[in-house]
């Protein structure tokens, strides 16, 4: 059975971040819109109520507002002579599943990029040399700048209700925030959240080193906020379930809590769960979008959408596995370094200390998800790539975000995994431990790209994504120079013991143990079609009423959080949409 409904202006793929922002902008413009989300509805009432939200083992432990692989997964590959398998049991990323997306589970740091990154291939060359990029090294920029993104930026953390501290507004340097950010127009609409006894010990020491601890922005409110949609959030209690978790507290920033109870309101939009897009159709002469092609899970059928306009705002390696299936831009080809879609795929690169103190309590237990205090010391616009030999940089944070029962405890290296050793260990360290963290980029390289697997297909027989990505010995330099850095750090807060985990020489991409769902790439953004998928508007560049929002828009990974910047471009781009291509449809320059 098969059916073809009725035409609509726009149609929105995912209803996460991205989609929920694109779809109450343009409904406010009158536009019909219809949101396809593959996973099932989710509202705070009565998703996340108390006290079924916080089980740790159905939330932390079995990824309860996770996508399941046997009903969406990929295949992965370290290298082009690898075979891929499937990736059969989540691990290193966490892609979420239903209205909301990851909105639902991250922690909610909430950051800016440095100036410097949105245009990092020329920052380098200019300031280094091209011989300080290696060969391999597919670095591109953005094609938009800092300057330009700052009131999306602005409008995204207003939305959002961040709390923070602004360290340079309208050119100023403030006290007490990070003087590394690029410069902003007003400070975060509210003010830092409360600090845990471990982020202040940080904070004290690092400032007596002569760096500039502040606090990390945060999507946690620490007072009450309205925002824009009349949407309202309550002051953060500081519970300690918000990775992996829906907020029961309405304090947690998400889809949820701060757009789709306003988007509803508007007869215009309508959404549709468990409808999975298989494609996108194209015209004739593969010109333009004609709409989509989804599997409507409770009709069991599929169904053709007609749309004007279409969005893709679903997790960045689905948006680039629906760009593949249907046509849209030129596969990458790794050999000959032709083609864009699934290009520059990257990751993060992530790094930390562990520090035990006997005569210190930390009641990790009182904790929001981006508490902490950071530097920025040793961002990217701070380090002499020339000297240093690697192109990178990394923010740092001390501070909990859960003490929860079973992930939130940490142990010496050697207890034992169980038994009477492991209780007493427990006993011993709970609520007198912490960490300091490096946040680190990843670059972009020839042989880290996406594409489709030649072996392994869905459950609609459509073939699976590929990753083929492995670390680099750029990235390693980078990591195990800020490993350097935190050390001095930690020796310096005087901790009775402490172990470290960082990448070293000769680290192969693992992905069993959970590493951070920052996968960006594949359909990158940029001012030139034969080097990007999409322009500096995250149109495509082949068929101009397709756009693509999300963090498959980077051509390389920051070194922060993504969300932020994936929440400004989303701004960014449906205001172009709003002002130039309604007007006038055609290519956006």
């Amino acid at each position: 059975m098969a059916r073809t409904d009725t035409k609509r202006d726009v149609v929105i793929v995912g209803l996460g971040w991205t989609g929920a922002i694109a779809g109450i902008e343009l409904a406010k413009e009158g536009l019909d819109i219809l949101a396809l989300e593959r996973g099932p509805d989710r509202s705070t009432v009565p998703d996340f109520k108390y006290p079924d939200v916080i089980d740790e083992l159905r939330f932390g432990i079995r990824y309860g507002y996770m996508q399941r692989p046997k009903k969406s997964t990929l295949t992965i590959r370290r290298s082009l002579d690898e075979e891929a398998m499937p990736y059969r049991r989540l691990g290193s990323f966490l892609p979420g599943d239903g209205v909301g997306g990851a909105g639902i589970h991250w922690n909610g740091q909430t950051w800016r990029p440095q100036a410097q990154e949105y245009r990092l291939r020329s920052y380098v060359e200019e300031t280094f040399g091209a011989d300080a990029i290696p060969e391999d090294m597919t670095i591109q920029d953005w094609g938009v700048t800092a300057e330009e993104l700052e009131p999306y930026y602005d409008r995204f953390e207003y939305m959002a209700g961040i709390s923070g501290q602004a360290g340079v507004v309208n050119g100023e340097t403030i006290e007490g925030g990070n003087p590394f950010e690029p410069n902003r127009s007003r400070d975060y609409p509210l003010p830092p959240l409360a600090q845990q006894p471990d982020s202040l010990h940080f904070a004290d020491v690092a400032r007596q080193m002569g760096y500039h601890p502040f606090p990390r922005p945060a999507a946690n409110a620490s007072a009450p906020h309205v925002n824009e949609y009349g949407m309202q959030l309550g002051p953060c209690n500081y519970c300690g379930f918000c990775a992996r978790y829906g907020c029961l507290n309405y304090s947690k920033s998400s889809p949820q809590t701060c757009v789709l109870d306003a988007l509803k309101r508007y007869e215009n939009f309508k959404y549709r769960v468990n409808s999975e897009v298989l494609r996108v159709n194209l015209a004739e002469d593969g010109q333009t979008a004609t709409g989509v092609t989804y599997w409507d899970a409770e009709a069991e059928e599929e169904v053709t959408q007609p749309a004007d306009i279409v969005i893709l705002a679903a997790y960045s390696i689905h948006n680039v596995h629906l760009m593949l299936l249907s046509g849209i831009g030129e596969p990458y080809n790794p050999q000959t370094g032709t083609g864009t879609t699934g290009k520059n795929y990257s990751y993060q690169m992530n790094g930390g200390t562990t520090m035990f103190f006997n005569d210190r309590q930390f009641n990790p237990f009182v904790a929001a998800g981006s508490s902490g205090m950071s530097i920025n010391d040793f961002g990217m616009e701070q380090i002499d790539y020339a000297a240093e030999g690697f192109i990178g940089g990394s923010y740092m944070t001390c501070g909990h975000s859960n003490g929860q029962p079973i992930r939130g405890i940490a142990v010496p290296e050697g207890t034992p995994n169980w038994g009477a050793g492991w209780k007493q260990a427990v006993g011993e360290h709970y609520g007198h431990s912490t960490s300091l963290g490096s946040h680190g980029s990843n670059m972009s390289y020839r042989d880290c790209y996406l594409d489709l697997d030649p072996t392994y297909t869905d459950p609609h027989g459509r073939p699976l994504l590929r990753l083929t990505f492995d670390w680099k010995d750029n990235d390693i330099c980078m990591t195990q120079f800020m490993r350097q850095r935190i050390e001095e750090i930690v020796e310096a807060m005087e901790p009775d013991s402490w172990q470290s985990s960082y990448k070293e020489d000769g680290a192969t991409y693992d992905v069993r143990p959970y590493q951070t769902t920052h996968n960006v790439g594949g359909a990158i953004m940029g001012e030139n079609p034969q080097t990007s998928s999409i322009n500096r508007f995250q149109q495509a560049w082949g068929q101009h009423n397709v756009f693509v929002l999300g963090a498959s828009s980077f051509p390389q990974n920051i070194q922060y959080n993504p969300t932020g910047a994936v929440g400004a471009l989303a701004y960014w781009t449906t205001d172009a949409i709003v002002n130039q291509y309604l007007p006038n449809p055609g290519p956006l320059v």
